[in-house]
């Protein structure tokens, strides 16, 4: 794209608005190529950048524009009358890019249903279910910084668009102008012609019933009436549910940090509103300070992923990573199902490729089946729909990633940040029973299974040609594969990208079954190291996976894994 004769198009263009101008009139030439020089990739996790005005940019244009392509695959689907259903967050111009999409939507003659004000992301998951649509879209960017925005799009299964599906959408963009070939009706007059409804409490309470009923032991949590719970939505859209459910279950005693209760998107008190992160809980571990509470919960901004801080015997906080949570998740409820004599006879779990390999040793120790998918939560409904239509009696315990997202039950195919604090408050009351806390409870995990350790780092390529230095990186790595990790000898690998598994010592090359994805996936005996670019940001992320006897010996191991990366980055 001729970066400079776009960057005029849009300057001299009527569709463009005098404040949008105002913007462009500011942009210097470093500024224009950043913005003009393509556009945003439409993927499976949908559009994600910067707000700014640009092709290359998230706007109400190229949100305009995503869902002209959208509205182009609805239609070609003969699915018009079944709708979309549209949700967004507590982010800066999230209602502004939702009531757009709408618009165009309208003017498509698909059928619209837009939530009346903000919502999780896993509401939308099940209103796209519940409400029988062909699609959704939910305007959010998750975690990320306050400057991001994103589109994600979803098909009538609940989870997020599908390879193939999302490149349909990406053939359709490319045949419409970004601003002379969008379709779209005010919303008034869509409102007045039948085309849109608002939706609210309609599709709220039978959601909160989905969620509530993947309770497993109520009396557990009725008989810890003292249980102290701090919870922050960190100023996201988890503000009124997330309590509301935890009420519903009966937990009496519960706190919310006051500076991340109300949604807004400039996230005034942590730059990274991503509950990985152990400084998004310093508000909350001053008030479970003087509240006695052992456990603070926070969710994201449009509240798909929980993180947890738990107080350790020591009195200190300390946070549990995702991969913990979803292997004291797993743990908490196998041993539930069985104690109240409800484990079902063909259980099954799934994680991504990239979690914790406990959780698997948890659930096959217990007779429960686990299953590896890429990353990314729409190959975890993939997986579910997969097992639903097997004629074999299978039972879904629960789903989940390591970066913090869970899911127990099929009402919804995206990660759900309600389900998990309602699980997790129901595991912390049934330890509390027995004198501990959720950081005993995952000392005792590791005593009875092994020490599991685990990390993510990540090398961020930002700028124009971050797509190459990415993509430089890989190809590296695949005509010069690892043998080493840290000292230790690489005994296995597969390239997802083909996909085939590598013998090192034997030389054997196995064709794999099942799709592909731009992932290097090496093993050293139990250990694993994966390498894989974002699909959100621009980076390559590095995960380890470590086992040992002991926990010092599991964290030493750790250690020396964590400086593969940096090798590879410098070499």
């Amino acid at each position: 794209m001729d970066y400079i004769k776009e960057f005029e198009r849009w300057m001299s263009s009527d569709k463009v608005s005098d404040e949008t101008k105002k913007e462009l009139s500011s942009y210097d030439e470093e500024a224009k190529k950043l913005y003009f020089h393509g556009f945003l990739s439409f993927g499976t996790a949908g559009l994600r950048g910067v707000m700014a005005a640009g092709t290359n940019a998230m706007n109400v244009y190229t949100v305009a524009h995503a869902t002209q392509g959208l509205a182009d695959l609805v239609n070609a689907e003969n699915r018009a009358d079944d709708g979309v259903v549209i949700a967004y967050d507590s982010r800066n111009n999230s209602k502004l890019f939702a009531e757009t999409a709408a618009e165009v939507l309208c003017g498509n003659n698909v059928k619209t249903y837009l939530f009346e004000s903000l919502r999780p992301t896993p509401t939308l998951s099940f209103a796209v279910r519940y409400l029988k649509c062909a699609a959704g879209v939910n305007i959010t960017a998750s975690h990320n910084p306050k400057q991001y925005n994103g589109y994600k799009a979803y098909w009538d299964d609940g989870a997020q668009l599908a390879p193939a599906l999302a490149s349909k959408v990406s053939e359709y963009m490319s045949r419409v102008d970004v601003l002379d070939g969008i379709r779209k009706t005010p919303l008034a007059e869509a409102l007045d012609k039948g085309i849109l409804k608002y939706i609210g409490e309609d599709v709220d309470e039978p959601y909160m019933r989905a969620v509530e009923a993947q309770l497993i032991d109520r009396e557990t949590v009725a008989r810890a009436a003292d249980l102290s719970i701090v919870y922050s939505p960190l100023n996201g859209a988890g503000y009124k549910m997330v309590p509301q459910i935890l009420r519903r279950i009966g937990i009496k005693n519960l706190s919310i940090v006051k500076e991340q209760a109300e949604p807004d998107g400039e996230f005034p008190t942590t730059p990274f509103p991503n509950p990985e992160f152990k400084q998004v809980f310093e508000p909350g571990i001053k008030l479970a300070d003087e509240k006695g509470s052992d456990l603070i919960i926070a969710t994201d901004p449009d509240a798909d992923r929980m993180g947890i801080a738990v107080r350790r015997g020591d009195g200190e906080f300390v946070t549990l990573t995702g991969n913990q949570q979803g292997a004291l998740l797993t743990e908490y409820i196998i041993n539930a199902l069985k104690r109240t004599g409800k484990y079902p006879k063909h259980p099954y779990i799934i994680k991504s490729f990239v979690s914790t390999e406990l959780a698997a040793k948890i659930a096959r120790e217990n007779g429960c089946d686990c299953y590896d998918v890429f990353t990314g939560f729409k190959y975890i409904g993939e997986k579910i729909n997969e097992k639903e239509n097997d004629e074999t009696d299978t039972h879904f315990l629960l789903g989940f990633e390591e970066s913090c997202g869970y899911l127990r039950g099929t009402y919804a195919r995206d990660k759900d940040a309600l389900v998990a604090a309602m699980l997790i408050c129901e595991a912390a009351a049934y330890y509390a029973g027995q004198g501990k806390t959720l950081y005993d409870a995952m000392q005792d995990i590791y005593e009875k299974y092994g020490y599991y350790r685990e990390a993510t780092d990540s090398a961020y390529m930002e700028g124009l040609d971050g797509i190459e230095k990415m993509k430089a990186l890989m190809d590296g790595l695949r005509k010069n594969p690892l043998k080493t990790l840290a000292g230790y000898k690489v005994t296995s690998y597969i390239d997802y990208a083909v996909p085939e598994e590598h013998n090192v010592k034997t030389g054997e090359v196995k064709k794999l079954d099942g799709g592909t994805t731009n992932t290097l996936y090496y093993k050293s005996g139990d250990d694993v190291a994966v390498i894989r670019p974002s699909g959100t940001e621009p980076k390559i992320k590095f995960y380890y996976m470590v086992s040992e006897k002991t926990a010092e010996k599991a964290d030493k191991k750790l250690a020396q894994f964590r400086t593969v990366h940096e090798k590879i980055i410098n070499k």
